[in-house]
C-alpha cells in the first residue's frame, strides 16, 4: 500500500471528526452518515464494500463506531488512516463526556436536557430506519433469495424470539460460508 498523503488523511480525520461530533445515536447512526461520506461524496468505498465492513464492524467486539472507524481508515489509507479515522471518531465523545462528567449533578436533575434527549431518540429512530432502508435495499436489488431469506429471518429471529445476535451473526456467516463452497464446487464442476 501507498504511503497515503497527507491530505487524504487530513481529510478522513475531519471527516470521522464531525461525522462523529453531529452524530447520536450510536454505531448504526455513524454508518449511514460514513456512507454518506465515503461512498456518496468522496468515493473512496463502493457501496457493496461499504455493507461489508458494516457488518464486519457490527460483528467485532467493541463499539460499532469505532470499528467501522478502523475497517474504513484500514481500507482507505492504511495504518496512519486507520489511527487518524480512530483519534477523529473518539475524540468527539471523550470530551462530550469529560465535561458531562464535571457537571453530571446539574445535568441528572435538569428537566430540559432530559426533553432534548427525549427528543434525540425519535430522531435516532429515523436515522437507523434510514439505515435499514438503505442497506436492505442493496441486498434486496441482488435478487438473492438467499441473501433476502437470510435477512428476514434474521429481523424475525432477533425482534419476535429475541435470539441472541451474535448467534444469528454466526448463523448468517456459517450459511454464507456454505453458500461460497457450494459455489466454488459448481464452479469446479463445470470447468
Amino acid at each position: 500500500m501507498n504511503k497515503p498523503n497527507r491530505k487524504v488523511l487530513l481529510q478522513l480525520f475531519l471527516s470521522t471528526l464531525y461525522i462523529s461530533a453531529f452524530t447520536f445515536g450510536g454505531g448504526f447512526v455513524i454508518i449511514t452518515f460514513m456512507k454518506r461520506k465515503f461512498v456518496d461524496a468522496l468515493h473512496w468505498i463502493d457501496e457493496q464494500e461499504m455493507l461489508d465492513l458494516a457488518a464486519l464492524a457490527q460483528s467485532s467486539p467493541g463499539a460499532i463506531a469505532v470499528n467501522a472507524a478502523i475497517l474504513v481508515g484500514w481500507r482507505v489509507a492504511g495504518l496512519a488512516g486507520m489511527i487518524v479515522a480512530v483519534l477523529g471518531t473518539i475524540l468527539p465523545p471523550m470530551i462530550v463526556l469529560s465535561v458531562i462528567s464535571l457537571f453530571y449533578a446539574a445535568f441528572a436533575t435538569n428537566r430540559y436536557v432530559a426533553l432534548v434527549l427525549k427528543g434525540m431518540q425519535a430522531g435516532v429512530a429515523a436515522v437507523i430506519l434510514d439505515v435499514v432502508l438503505n442497506l436492505g435495499s442493496n441486498v434486496v436489488r441482488t435478487r438473492s433469495v438467499l441473501h433476502m431469506l437470510v435477512m428476514v429471518c434474521a429481523f424475525v429471529a432477533t425482534f419476535f424470539f429475541g435470539v441472541n445476535v451474535m448467534i444469528v451473526i454466526f448463523a448468517a456467516g456459517a450459511l454464507g460460508v456454505a453458500s461460497a463452497l457450494v459455489a466454488a464446487r459448481r464452479k469446479e464442476g463445470v470447468q
